[in-house]
């Protein structure tokens, strides 16, 4: 029960900032229709025991599988085998990310089902399993994390020439949502698993981060390539009312009969997969295997709850608000509350105190984690602020955002710590936590509706990107101040 409580006090303090600045918002700038904000309120209730539920079983069904996976593979000692079975746990379990679910939910409402649901949820699994085997690969081979994040957003760079502005701010968002709450930890224990297999024992600790990182640059990659093979240009789209006519029960009775069958179908391969793996190389204790399906049975029952709360309710109001304070006068407003929004996002975060901590350690102490949290909060209040500027000013497009913060996190690469390259691209991931892609997405695409001339489909999206951004820079430029003022020496020396 110790272990529920916990997760439950790091989810409630993730949406309770929230939640408070919606009901401050509907005294004063934005009142909301009593149904809609009862909806709202039930919503963030269903959010908070899903999300509760879902992150216990993560961390009793999906994290072991991924630990006995990583270390089965290790045994093989063979690359091609970790190339297959990376390719094949990379597709399964993004196609089960309840982020990436709720994106292209947004998408697929957005253009009106021109671009559907299931095919972003399928080219993004596709490009994370292909980019999950290559750096699986590169932890095998010790091929530099800067180097092939170079070649990597090189290619990025020259397909965004090609992108039709419709996919290129999707693109980016996919890259932050699929990097949540079940694919990071699945990862991450591959990753501890696959290095095993390298045969230099000396291995430094910078060598357990940075697959993430490549993982969801795939996501990036597919969606270009979708857009540029289908050859889907000038899309349009609107925005989906709130239906406040339907009673509240209908509303979420609807939601479960959609999303549960969905959820069923995505978590099933992960099942099977540990059935199979369980009869030919775990060999675990029958203790062990009920403790295991108890967690993936866990994940189902809090993914469903989750994503019915953020469906029926949560995401609608996220986007009224946006779109009755971009239709203010005074733009300001609607700047000031993209801030505060970012600002409390991060804060909330239970993965970015996670990730402080943890460089903290790393650095002895050096960099203390109230400095690290302070830079990435102002990053992350920067970052939505500026893309709801980006909204109020149409001319203004998402890659003269992305492209120079890009080209500056390359650049800085090659100069900080490599241990500092690792947990910077890492931990872009954490900071688009559930609360970003789901209310701070929808407050932009409301505020893109409001605005005349702003495009939902092309405006409306790139803030997941934005704050999936800031860390990049944010983190680096720590380790470049770490470098310039450390001694000879320990992480210094190490990290060349």
């Amino acid at each position: 029960m110790s272990v529920f409580y916990e997760k439950f006090k790091e989810v409630l303090f993730s949406v309770l900032p929230i939640t408070i600045i919606v009901l401050i918002l509907n005294f004063t700038l934005t009142p909301l229709e009593l149904p809609l904000l009862i909806r709202f309120l039930i919503g963030v209730i269903f959010i908070v025991f899903g999300l509760t539920i879902f992150l216990v079983g993560v961390d009793l069904g999906i994290t072991p599988i991924g630990n006995h996976m990583g270390g089965t593979l290790a045994k093989t000692n063979r690359i091609w085998i970790v190339a297959v079975v990376g390719l094949i746990l990379g597709f399964f379990v993004s196609v089960a990310e309840p982020d990436l679910h709720i994106l292209a939910a947004q998408v697929d409402a957005v253009s009106s089902g021109l671009i559907s649901k299931g095919s972003i949820v399928v080219v993004v699994s596709i490009g994370i399993s292909v980019l999950l085997a290559i750096g699986l690969g590169r932890i095998v081979y010790n091929f530099p994390l800067y180097r092939i994040l170079t070649i990597i957003y090189f290619i990025i760079f020259v397909l965004a020439c090609f992108t039709s502005r419709e996919f290129l701010a999707i693109s980016f968002d996919a890259s932050g949502a699929t990097t949540g709450a079940l694919t990071v930890p699945f990862i991450l224990s591959l990753a501890i698993g696959v290095s095993k297999l390298k045969k230099d024992s000396k291995a430094s600790e910078k060598d357990s981060f940075g697959l993430v990182a490549i993982a969801s640059t795939g996501a990036i990659l597919a969606v270009m390539l979708m857009s540029i093979l289908s050859k889907t240009d000038k899309i349009t789209g609107s925005l989906e009312t709130a239906e406040t006519s339907d009673t509240i029960t209908t509303a979420f009775v609807h939601e479960f009969i959609k999303i549960g069958p969905e959820i069923v179908i995505a978590l099933l391969p992960i099942l099977i997969l540990f059935i199979i793996f369980q009869r030919i190389s775990f060999k675990l204790s029958k203790r062990e295997v009920s403790r295991i399906i108890f967690g993936i049975l866990l994940t189902l029952i809090g993914l469903v709850i989750f994503l019915v709360g953020v469906n029926a309710g949560f995401m609608d109001v996220g986007s009224v608000v946006g779109f009755k304070i971009a239709s203010n006068s005074n733009k300001l407003y609607v700047i000031i509350v993209g801030f505060i929004l970012g600002v409390v996002t991060i804060l909330a975060e239970p993965a970015v105190y996670v990730l402080t901590h943890q460089i903290e350690e790393v650095t002895s102490g050096y960099v203390k984690r109230s400095v690290v949290m302070l830079t990435l909060t102002i990053g992350v209040g920067i970052a939505v602020a500026l893309s709801v500027i980006r909204i109020l000013i149409p001319e203004l497009q998402l890659w003269q955002y992305l492209l120079p913060g890009y080209l500056i996190s390359i650049a800085l690469s090659y100069v900080v710590p490599k241990l500092f390259v690792g947990i910077a691209f890492d931990s872009g991931g954490v900071a688009s936590g559930p609360m970003t892609a789901t209310f701070i997405l929808a407050y932009t695409q409301g505020a893109a509706e409001a605005v005349e001339g702003a495009n939902v489909l092309i405006d409306g999206f790139g803030v997941i990107a934005m704050v999936a951004m800031t860390p990049l820079i944010a983190l680096q430029l720590l380790g470049l101040i770490f470098k310039l003022n450390s001694k000879k020496g320990g992480l210094e020396s190490n990290g060349k």
